[in-house]
């Protein structure tokens, strides 16, 4: 969690996925991308997105970044950071100091979770979720250079009360008033963990469940 969000090509975020497909560090590496930009439909970890940084000039702008940090010893590439000890961990602690950024979305996903009388952790329902007022989901996220490329992780934390019946983790969201103070890299990001949003509307999507054992 969260491992997929969607993107609908609406009037907010189409001007986002124009200035990622302008972008320099686009159009310069297209050739060596392991793939093209994602613009709408479902997204999943390993994707190129949109995504919204300071600039090495301070300015805010948007960036092609690939979704996962390869680390050594892990064969899957890692989506996830927990907000609560990024700064500690090795991995997180550099991007959490000075590389933070937002990842725009319409929604993310997240797959209810029960136990079995055995103890196993079961995902049942599909649902979509988003803020209950706000037209964008702004993903907070981290961010890193491989091979010369940014690849990005986003931020968990524990989640509020609307989303911790279908699970007990959700995605660190601000509102898009502290986007500009989250990416700044001389603020410190403690001040605005507790500006996170966590009021969420949860909506069933029954075509796509799922009966899966972890």
């Amino acid at each position: 969690m969260c491992c997929r969000y969607y993107m609908e090509m609406s009037p907010r975020l189409r001007p986002i996925v124009e200035a990622a497909q302008r972008s320099g560090l686009y159009r310069n590496n297209i050739e060596r991308l392991p793939r093209p930009l994602t613009t709408e439909g479902e997204v999943f970890p390993d994707a190129l997105v949109p995504v919204i940084a300071s600039s090495r000039a301070g300015e805010k702008k948007v960036f092609p970044m690939l979704w996962g940090y390869h680390v050594p010893g892990i064969s899957r590439t890692i989506a996830n950071a927990r907000a609560e000890t990024a700064a500690e961990k090795p991995s997180f602690r550099e991007g959490w100091a000075a590389h933070r950024c937002v990842i725009p979305a319409s929604w993310y996903y997240e797959w209810e979770h029960t136990r079995t009388p055995s103890g196993r952790v079961k995902a049942g329902d599909k649902y979509a979720v988003m803020p209950r007022d706000g037209e964008l989901t702004w993903l907070c996220g981290l961010y890193r250079m491989e091979e010369d490329y940014p690849h990005f992780v986003v931020l968990t934390r524990a989640a509020g009360e609307s989303v911790a019946r279908i699970h007990d983790r959700m995605p660190f969201l601000l509102p898009e008033s502290e986007i500009d103070s989250w990416i700044d890299p001389n603020r410190n990001p403690h001040m605005l963990l507790s500006a996170a949003l966590t009021d969420m509307v949860c909506e069933k999507e029954s075509e796509n469940k799922k009966d899966l054992s972890f």
